[in-house]
């Protein structure tokens, strides 16, 4: 075997473990978005209309959560809010359509007080995600019902699922549990 035949040997195989070792690497990436986003990343791969600007976004994320600075509420300020959350959901038999605004002002408030910005669903949304990607679908779900409850376009039934789903993402925030 010739010297030039030797480097041509060494170079393309250098180029397949770089090739290889590149692969891995973004590999671990996708894995690593998958597992802290769940749902949350195809969803978002989808909206942004592939899996490099979807994987960009979703690492433009994380990197504003670690900006945020969410902390743990003390006992008493976890069983205050798990209190008014009592209150709200009695006051369901009532006043369903009351009960839900309230259900979302009160996952609002607690976001809020435990460092979440808390402008806008959207924003929500995104800052969300990063620790609570598999709370999302009842989030989402819930919002939607109260969207349309203002309309006068829902059931008893979808106000009380709305219920259900707002106390999915409550009770994970009071209790500061990641959906991980």
């Amino acid at each position: 075997m010739s010297n030039t035949m030797l480097i041509i040997v060494i170079v393309i195989a250098a180029v397949l473990v770089c090739a290889l070792a590149v692969g891995l690497w973004m590999s671990s990436r996708r894995r690593h978005l998958q597992n802290r986003f769940g749902p949350e990343y195809e969803r978002t791969v989808e909206a942004e209309g592939g899996r490099l600007a979807g994987e960009r976004e979703l690492r433009s994320r994380e990197e504003r959560h670690a900006e945020l600075e969410i902390k743990e509420l003390p006992v008493e300020r976890r069983q205050q809010y798990a209190q008014e959350w009592s209150g709200v959901q009695e006051g369901f038999v009532d006043r369903p359509e009351g009960s839900v605004g309230e259900a979302d002002e009160l996952v609002t408030r607690l976001m809020r007080e435990r460092g979440y910005p808390t402008e806008g669903f959207g924003g929500q949304l995104r800052d969300l995600s990063v620790e609570h990607g598999r709370t999302l679908e009842h989030y989402r779900a819930a919002h939607d019902v109260k969207v349309r409850t203002s309309a006068g376009r829902t059931t008893t039934e979808e106000l009380r699922g709305a219920m259900v789903h707002y106390r999915a993402l409550f009770e994970e925030l009071l209790s500061d549990q990641r959906s991980r």
